[in-house]
C-alpha cells in the first residue's frame, strides 16, 4: 500500500521549497515524493514529462 501522502514530501512551487506533508495550499504544491531529495528535483520532473508528453503528441499527431 502505499504510503501516507500527508507525510510524504512536496514541492512548494510559490517558495521553491520542499515540505513535508500537508504544509501549504494544493494549488501551491507538486507531489507527493517519497523522498526530500525527490521533491527537490520537482521541476527538472516536471520539465521531462513535459517533453515526453509533447513528444508522444508530436507522434501520434495531436
Amino acid at each position: 500500500m502505499a504510503e501516507d501522502p500527508s507525510t510524504q514530501y512536496w514541492y512548494n512551487m510559490k517558495t521553491g521549497e520542499v515540505e513535508q506533508g500537508y504544509t501549504s495550499s494544493v494549488v501551491d504544491r507538486v507531489g507527493p515524493f517519497a523522498t526530500r531529495e525527490e521533491a527537490s528535483h520537482a521541476l527538472e520532473k516536471l520539465h521531462e514529462n513535459s517533453a515526453k508528453w509533447a513528444e508522444d503528441d508530436a507522434r501520434e499527431g495531436r
